[in-house]
């Protein structure tokens, strides 16, 4: 009698990039968002050389000016630019969306891995934990955690992070229960692998594409949650400015001023537009790869 070997498939590998930007850019709806989000993260870095003024000198002669007359955008109630806050704003807004997604991450994603493969009581327990959270809202929950922890940026983008992490942890979990189930993930584990090896190499990159739709979405959404946290004044604290904080600043002078208010509206809605076109477009197009075999 022959001996039958088993041979473990390979380690499944996310579709070519250059094949996923081919179908990402033929989504116009899609590439025009992340030219114009591009833009705002240049402005965001190169702040501090395009700026036409000094964003934190005030200037009380030019308290609540019109757009035009001394300043592209006016001046906001100490008289300080509106466009040139609004330049280095962008830095602390979109640093804190990524600190606070980079956290649901960190948490969310081995708490989905373990209970999708393991499964059982593991799965039930973490999975029981992760609806429990997720039946609070999202911001009401944000803004208990600050308010323990105490009123400032970090604790804010803390909070959101804890507060989204269940949100990664279900699209993790779900993936993981259809893909541990897969022929070569059988194969992997028939041939003596270890869990670790399976999961890293098998798991994880058929994991990576649902993550990335769901954290390019999150962003927008934890941009928006620190906007309302800097706006209730739980969040980004003076003398440093973000979006939600200029916001906040600004409202209580909405009818000597719109502008400045305005101004700050519309800019946290266009990102936040950008990063769910986006994450449809990153959708869409992995979809396609599947589909097509890619």
């Amino acid at each position: 009698m022959s001996a039958t070997t088993i041979v473990a498939a390979p380690a499944v590998s996310l579709p070519p990039v250059s094949t996923f930007f081919q179908r990402f850019c033929k989504n116009r709806t899609a590439l025009a968002a992340a030219i114009i989000l591009l833009i705002i993260v240049l402005i965001a870095i190169f702040a501090p050389y395009i700026a036409p003024h000094d964003p934190a000198r005030s200037s009380l002669r030019n308290i609540l000016k019109a757009p035009g007359s001394v300043y592209w955008l006016g001046s906001d109630d100490l008289g300080r630019d509106v466009a040139s806050r609004l330049m280095f704003a962008s830095r602390l807004s979109l640093v804190a969306s990524l600190q606070a997604v980079a956290i649901a991450l960190v948490i969310g994603m081995p708490l989905g891995l373990i209970s999708g493969y393991v499964g059982g009581w593991v799965d039930t327990i973490i999975s029981r934990c992760n609806d429990a959270l997720m039946s609070f809202p999202a911001l009401i929950l944000a803004v208990v955690i600050v308010g323990l922890m105490g009123p400032s940026l970090t604790n804010a983008m803390t909070a959101i992070g804890l507060v989204y992490a269940p949100r990664i942890m279900r699209v993790v979990r779900g993936s993981t229960l259809s893909v541990r189930e897969e022929v070569y993930v059988r194969a992997a584990r028939a041939t003596g692998c270890s869990d670790a090896r399976i999961i890293t190499r098998h798991v994880l990159p058929n994991v990576t594409g649902p993550l990335v739709v769901q954290a390019t979405v999150l962003m927008g959404q934890a941009l928006l949650a620190e906007a309302g946290l800097s706006f209730l004044g739980l969040g980004t604290q003076p003398p440093e400015a973000s979006w939600g904080a200029m916001l906040g600043t600004a409202f209580p002078y909405m009818a000597q001023s719109p502008v400045p208010t305005i101004a700050a509206g519309v800019v946290i809605s266009v990102t936040v537009l950008c990063f769910n076109l986006i994450g449809d477009g990153i959708r869409d197009s992995v979809g396609r790869m599947r589909r097509s075999g890619d």
